[in-house]
């Protein structure tokens, strides 16, 4: 029987690495899987219940930045998948402390375990589009100048190059993905495509920011979990590799087909002030990752359908954050006010 390939995945019990926790086990029945999650608001166990009581996974809580946690953890992987980020950019404008400790030292702290690993062969830092900045047209490639325009980018930037000079000092083995915006289950209710979707089952106001003009490139989570996994086979140490969809849509549009989908009306729409320093636009260049033979699978349309009906099938969990969760709902009005109705 072949050894097992030990695999550490930070923030694992959050909305894009649970998915990848739980695709890269019915992938890789040769990997023994270690999830290292906070379990800060967005972080829940339930999101790792179909293999939590496998043999082939492992859940640790604790804080990346913790070193005596962390370490060993890192020492003992033969590769880490480093997700553990706080991830939504308004939280980041009403307070920037969480996303420089986690972002950028916890990365930190990782990275510096990593110096002292002894059999480490790929460490995989996730980082996004929108360390890019606005993009007025066109699409950034991997050499693009990096310009963040809020304090989340400005985080994920800072990690995104730390984990790069680590490679360029140390030769730790390194590869950056920065992927558009990911959607699909399990995604914390404060993103736009799950909150506008639970606001429809709810029949409430869709809060739409400025003239909803804004545009996005989309990703299925189940496609950026496929890229990533091309990555740690095949890419090459140092090197950035942009994850797009290739799915650039209006979030005024995204919004209608939300309230389609959800079967409600128009009328719900509710424009609301705009985010302060809001991106215009992303848009990403993907031939470098195609080239290794990747390629989105899930057309937009078809993922935004399955991601509408996953919510309406699991009110059980999401209901309980928007209704019991007092500090969603203050953060909810905070964000939103009373312009919202709700």
């Amino acid at each position: 029987m072949s050894e097992m390939t030990k695999v550490l995945v930070t923030g694992g019990a959050g909305f894009i690495g649970s998915n990848f926790v739980r695709w890269a086990h019915n992938a890789h029945p040769d990997w023994q899987i270690t999830t290292l999650d906070k379990l800060t608001y967005a972080g829940r166990l339930e999101n790792l219940s179909s293999v939590m009581d496998s043999a082939r996974h492992h859940f640790v809580q604790g804080d990346i930045a913790d070193a005596a946690i962390a370490g060993p953890l890192v020492h003992d992987s033969d590769m880490v998948v480093h997700f553990a980020a706080e991830t939504h950019v308004d939280r980041s404008i009403q307070s920037a402390a969480a996303f420089i400790t986690t972002d950028v030292i916890g990365t930190f702290v990782l990275l510096e375990a990593a110096r002292q690993a002894t059999h480490l062969k790929r460490f995989v830092q996730i980082s996004t589009d929108e360390v890019y900045g606005s993009v007025p047209s066109g699409a950034s490639v991997e050499t693009d100048e990096l310009r963040p325009r809020n304090p989340y980018s400005a985080s994920k930037a800072g990690a995104d190059r730390l984990a790069y000079s680590y490679w360029a000092t140390y030769g730790i083995p390194v590869v950056i993905t920065r992927a558009s915006n990911n959607y699909g289950p399990n995604q914390f209710p404060e993103k736009v495509i799950p909150l506008f979707i639970t606001n429809a089952v709810d029949n409430i106001p869709v809060p739409l920011y400025g003239d909803g003009l804004n545009v996005r490139d989309w990703l299925h989570v189940d496609d950026h979990c496929r890229a990533i996994d091309v990555v740690m086979a095949q890419g090459t140490d140092g090197e950035v590799y942009n994850v797009g969809g290739g799915n650039e849509v209006t979030n005024v549009d995204l919004t209608h087909r939300i309230l389609e989908l959800a079967g409600r009306s128009d009328a719900l729409i509710t424009r609301v002030a705009d985010r302060l320093g809001h991106d215009r636009r992303y848009a990403l260049d993907t031939t470098k990752l195609r080239g290794l033979g990747w390629a989105p699978h899930v057309p937009f349309e078809e993922g935004l359908a399955s991601t509408v009906d996953w919510y309406c099938q699991n009110e059980s969990w999401w209901r309980p954050i928007k209704e019991q969760d007092q500090a969603y709902r203050a953060y909810y009005h905070t964000q939103y006010g009373s312009r919202a109705n709700v």
